[in-house]
């Protein structure tokens, strides 16, 4: 959920600095922007913490070779994506290529949840509210880049 509430949450706040005059945020396109870095820092960072790797790495398909490999990848991926979201000359590409990255990455969501797996000790996300929060974040992407 800590995702959930990066974006929804810093949304609310960015656009709140917006109204009170910060012209860079006065609009919502831009807070949305803001708000979406701030959600894949929190969970780009994570990528690179022993004890979340770990989770993260058992979360891969068996499926898909090198899974450190890819966790790597995808951390710094996320944290570039986050990196190009604040760069208005780059921030469209950037919300489009984590839109497709979460595409991506849904698969390893899906066989979390259908394996019980945990992350930091705590239960995935069930596989329905998971659907539902990934169907968000993609729209809240694309919804950044247009």
């Amino acid at each position: 959920m800590v995702p959930f509430i990066a974006l929804t949450g810093g949304f609310v706040v960015l656009r709140l600095i917006g109204l009170a005059g910060i012209d860079a945020l006065d609009a919502w396109q831009p807070a949305l922007r803001g708000a979406l870095a701030l959600m894949f820092v929190f969970t780009g960072v994570p990528h690179f913490l022993p004890s979340w790797r770990r989770d993260f790495v058992a979360m891969i398909p068996p499926a898909f070779p090198h899974p450190a490999l890819l966790v790597t990848l995808t951390g710094v991926l996320e944290l570039a994506g986050a990196a190009g979201l604040l760069l208005s000359p780059v921030a469209p590409y950037a919300a489009i290529g984590l839109a497709l990255l979460m595409i991506a990455m849904f698969p390893a969501n899906v066989s979390a949840a259908r394996r019980g797996l945990t992350l930091a000790g705590k239960p995935v996300t069930t596989l329905p509210t998971r659907t539902a929060l990934q169907v968000l974040f993609v729209a809240a992407a694309v919804a950044a880049a247009v």
